[in-house]
């Protein structure tokens, strides 16, 4: 065997990229953050099924099954996604957890009065109890943070990793004159 080949126990796996894991994050956010969103609407802390997500789409009583579930969380960590990519694009270079909530908020906002329109089984904030408000206020606001804190960090954390391996090159480069 010649000694130029490697182990494969011993061969380092390529990193992610930026961009893969702020995917990740998000999709999982989406999941994880609509799981509990479940949770607590079993529990009657809000009115808000996740499944309503395919009310303006989707015919039929499946869409309040198991399947409706499914297909609600992955479809929400799909929108997750785009929440996470959205964030990357505008907010990666802040790594404070306080722009997460505010993130949070907006996207809040954004769901409760710009798209409610869009999801007849919605009431409007004014109509919705105040613990399903406070609930889902919270629920997008633990996104916001999950989201926004992850992108954050692996954004400072690439940037140190590229100083450092500047500064190596650099040192690596004036050893060699």
């Amino acid at each position: 065997m010649s000694e130029n080949r490697e182990l494969e126990q011993n061969k380092r796996e390529q990193p992610m990229s930026f961009m893969t894991k702020v995917v990740v994050t998000g999709f999982v956010g989406g999941v994880f953050w609509s799981i509990i969103g479940y949770v607590a609407y079993l529990f009657s802390f809000t009115e808000i099924s996740p499944n309503v997500v395919l009310q303006p789409w989707a015919l039929g009583d499946w869409k309040k099954g198991l399947l409706g579930y499914i297909i609600s969380f992955i479809l929400l960590g799909v929108f997750g996604i785009g929440a996470a990519l959205i964030y990357a694009a505008t907010l990666k270079q802040f790594p404070h957890y306080l722009l997460g909530i505010v993130y949070g908020i907006a996207l809040w906002g954004i769901v409760f009065f710009l798209l409610n329109p869009m999801f007849p089984a919605i009431k409007t904030i004014q109509e919705l109890t105040f613990d399903t408000n406070i609930t889902n206020l919270c629920l997008y606001i633990l996104f916001g943070v999950f989201v926004g804190y992850s992108i954050s960090f692996e954004h400072s954390e690439m940037q140190m990793q590229k100083q450092q391996q500047q500064h190596q090159d650099q040192d690596q480069s004036s050893a060699n004159k």
